[in-house]
């Protein structure tokens, strides 16, 4: 593969390459596979149509990005590695020529690590850590274990007066009109808080045993609480108290993952982006724009992590990585594996970082 390096302003590199198209042809086995996964033929179990099937059942140029992506997805390491470019971020890749029997040529723009001049980030953590705040003991209070006791006899009391009406076959819409409706039903109607009622929440034998896993759940849940506290404070001192340009590209990559997790909840809420979009009177633009400042401080903060990886040695190893990578690539069957390994980098470079610094 030949490639053509050219530094850009604000930390960034263009890559610019091609893959001749013996080498470029070596992908369609992949490519046919991964395309073949999420598609269904006549007289096939979807996912085992036989290599030539889908073939014949592919659009040619369909088969060609999918090869692209396979040969690209593979090679963007070694060209990183090669290269000695200290790469940070996902990358903007886009082809600029394809073809049957063509060469692949490609453009890769991505950021690098830019010169940081960096706070005294031990010191921070240190000082942050020896609060006084940070240093209380967590303690479970039985009013708050009891309060999610009432809770989950107040949620067995509307189940049960549910299931007694005959709504089994209603809509969800129908089923929130009549919840709405519903009289508040006192708590002398609630079921007692006993063995019985422990089972019923799984493999519970006694009401001690629900109230032992409340608690637990609780300490837990108020540890996680501090700990992403301190944490907080951590990252805006860090951010206030570190120097340094940030490359456009990371700021954008920080506004799309914004976006896309909007888009997520807007959908699993059962509505529409357009809708959405429409009710509040704003363009993606907007939001974008809006958005701005905190994608550079999100983006900034990802340097700063970054950079305390490389100083202090905290790279995850190659098998951490590889092992959250089949989980994820398992669990998400559609996962594009070199993204969801990029994710998986961030993640535990991010908690290495954290946990180095709650121990100054």
């Amino acid at each position: 593969m030949k490639t053509t390096i050219k530094k850009l302003d604000k930390s960034e590199v263009e890559i610019t390459g091609g893959l001749e198209w013996a080498e470029f042809a070596k992908y369609e086995e992949k490519a046919l596979e991964k395309i073949g996964e999420r598609m269904e033929l006549p007289g096939f179990r979807k996912g085992k149509a036989p290599a030539n099937i889908i073939k014949e059942n592919t659009n040619e140029m369909m088969l060609l990005e999918e090869m692209a992506e396979k040969a690209l997805g593979e090679n963007y390491v070694k060209i990183l590695e090669e290269n000695k470019i200290d790469a940070i971020g996902r990358p903007q890749i886009s082809i600029t020529k394809i073809g049957k029997g063509s060469d692949l040529e490609f453009k890769i723009v991505t950021a690098v690590l830019p010169e940081m001049k960096l706070g005294d980030y031990k010191k921070i953590a240190k000082a942050e850590n020896g609060k006084e705040e940070s240093k209380k003991e967590i303690v479970v209070e039985e009013s708050e274990i009891e309060k999610v006791i009432k809770d989950l006899r107040k949620m067995r009391a509307e189940q049960a007066s549910h299931s007694h009406e005959g709504h089994e076959n209603m809509t969800e819409e129908e089923h929130a009109k009549v919840h709405a409706e519903v009289k508040e039903i006192p708590e002398s109607d609630w079921p007692a808080f006993d063995d019985e009622f422990a089972k019923s929440f799984g493999s519970f034998k006694t009401a001690e045993e629900l109230k032992e896993k409340i608690k637990s759940n609780l300490l837990i849940e108020k540890t996680t609480e501090a700990k992403d506290k301190v944490r907080l404070a951590i990252v805006e001192e860090l951010v206030k108290q570190t120097e340094g340009e940030i490359p456009e590209i990371l700021i954008q990559s920080e506004t799309d993952k914004m976006l896309y997790r909007l888009e997520a909840d807007i959908t699993n809420a059962g509505l529409k982006v357009e809708d959405y979009l429409k009710q509040i009177g704003k363009t993606e633009e907007d939001l974008r724009t809006e958005w701005k400042a905190d994608a550079e401080k999100r983006a900034k903060l990802q340097i700063i992590i970054h950079s305390i990886s490389e100083k202090e040695g905290l790279k995850p190893t190659e098998e951490e990585v590889a092992n959250d990578v089949v989980k994820i690539t398992e669990m998400y069957k559609d996962a594009d594996p070199s993204r969801a390994r990029a994710y998986v980098e961030q993640m535990l470079e991010n908690e290495k970082v954290f946990a180095f610094l709650e121990k100054q």
